[in-house]
């Protein structure tokens, strides 16, 4: 074994060392999953490399408005229910959640043009509409389902039924999750739990560490953040203990999705002790960054959900891919007004325009707008026809849904209605379109991310899905 010659210079040694150090770097990177996943492929995925084109978006901040908001009191204006209020509608009439068909019902809100774009805008929402030249507003959606629990399945998973993973499953699946401490996947719990339960949010076939993690609101967003044990250092044998069980255990048995899941959960569990409490403290922030979401507003509703809108943000600030927001709970049913639409909708649009405004403007002041994708809508709007007098039933014929930042053109207004808002007349956009599009600007062909289960390979848009080009930048 030769020698080198002695001695050497600092300068000399780490020039010869520069590789060896360049080396380890790079393994450790490679074992990362927030990187390697980029560079190496998974033994799950057909796809050589998750990113099959340059990314638009980095994340997705999803805000769920749970119920179906009514697209002809928000952001699709209809004169002519103004003009034939109170007469029978003229049109074919679909089978509806409770046919009860009433007369033609005009909005009780004005809309009025916003923007330097000039959409039209609903009264209900004064500060999204001072955002509106950064959205892409879709106003012919159509879902194949009316009622909550199948339409919100399929929101979510483009199946109908339960058990297929959520949208933000196979994101982090797809790409992995930038964060170390933190999981991919987090939903923020606003106090109501949709109708078809945490399944919107399961992982159903992909393994369980593809699962959303949910945040309540308060104090303790986690059960068991705060560490039972008093040293960390007695923590820390008692997971090195139970990961060498499970190690021991999966010598003997082999792979096991069950087992291996728990292991990696265990470890950022142990990590998101410190890194939660560190996440949902919000003393750092400035008062100028709370009152711009409304974490002063006098409505208990706003509070709420501005919370949820600025925890958001600092999720995307530390590398979690997939966001979603769930309405607050004020003492009512959530965008389901079948009855009292006024108050009801009222009361849910005050409690989440001030801070999705808010949401936006904060993520375009520091730059991650650009990356970052929100999409607002429900599993379905509403009818042009009154249940009672102050009152729509479902409607998943024709609806709106808006998209803003990483990829999408603003103050873009895509497809149409009917003259009542009732049925999608032009370029209609189906829940799996939506799906394609969000990954198609996150990098990833949606024909493309499989996993083969049950014998073939399955994706979140079926064997369905076109992008929505006209509404990308």
């Amino acid at each position: 074994m030769s020698r080198l010659p002695s001695p050497l210079s600092r300068r000399a040694l780490l020039s010869r060392g520069a590789n060896g150090f360049g080396a380890l770097a790079l393994t450790s990177l490679l074992t990362d999953s927030a990187f390697g996943s980029l560079l190496v492929p998974s033994h799950e995925t057909a796809s050589p490399s998750p990113l099959h084109h340059p990314p638009k978006a980095k994340s997705v901040i999803f805000l769920y408005m749970d119920g179906g908001p009514s697209q002809v009191d928000t952001f699709d204006p209809k004169p002519r229910l103004t003009r034939e209020h109170g007469k029978p509608i003229q049109t074919r009439v679909e089978p509806t959640q409770f046919n009860d068909v009433g007369a033609v019902l005009g909005s009780p809100w004005a809309f009025r043009r916003r923007g330097e774009s000039g959409i039209p805008v609903s009264d209900l929402f004064p500060h999204v509409g001072s955002c509106v030249d950064d959205l892409a507003i879709v106003r012919s959606m159509v879902s194949n389902f009316s009622e909550h629990t199948n339409a919100n399945y399929f929101l979510h998973t483009c199946h109908g039924q339960q058990g297929r993973p959520s949208a933000g499953s196979w994101v982090t699946y797809g790409l992995g999750s930038e964060s170390q401490n933190l999981p991919g996947f987090v939903v923020l719990n606003g106090g109501l739990i949709p109708p078809g339960g945490l399944d919107c949010f399961g992982n159903g076939f992909l393994s369980a560490s593809y699962q959303a993690s949910i945040l309540k609101s308060g104090d303790r967003p986690l059960a068991n953040i705060a560490p039972a044990d008093d040293s960390p250092d007695a923590q820390r044998r008692k997971l090195d203990l139970i990961r060498s069980m499970d190690r021991d255990l999966l010598t003997q048995i082999g792979e096991h999705d069950a087992i291996e899941s728990a292991i990696a959960n265990a470890e950022l569990a142990f990590r998101m002790q410190s890194a939660v409490p560190e996440l949902t403290d919000l003393s750092g922030e400035s008062p100028a960054t709370l009152r711009l979401y409304g974490l002063d507003a006098p409505y208990p509703g706003t509070r709420s959900y501005a919370r949820q809108c600025l925890l958001a943000r600092r999720l995307v600030e530390r590398g979690v891919r997939f966001i979603e927001l769930t309405c607050p709970s004020l003492g009512h049913d959530r965008w389901d007004q079948h009855s009292n639409l006024k108050k009801g909708h009222e009361d849910n649009a005050r409690a989440v325009d001030q801070p999705i405004a808010a949401l936006l403007r904060d993520l375009k002041s520091r730059g991650l707008l650009d990356s970052t994708l929100v999409v607002w809508g429900g599993e379905f709007g509403r009818t042009p026809m009154a249940q009672g007098t102050d009152g729509r039933d479902h409607n998943p014929f024709g609806f709106t849904m808006w998209l803003a930042g990483g990829g999408i053109k603003g103050g873009t207004i895509h497809g149409a209605t009917d003259d009542y808002g009732y049925h999608a007349i032009e370029n209609k956009v189906e829940i799996y379109d939506l799906h394609a599009t969000i990954l198609h600007l996150l990098g990833i062909d949606h024909t493309r991310l499989t996993y083969r289960f049950s014998g073939r390979d399955m994706r979140l848009t079926d064997v369905h899905g076109h992008v929505v080009h006209p509404i990308l930048s």
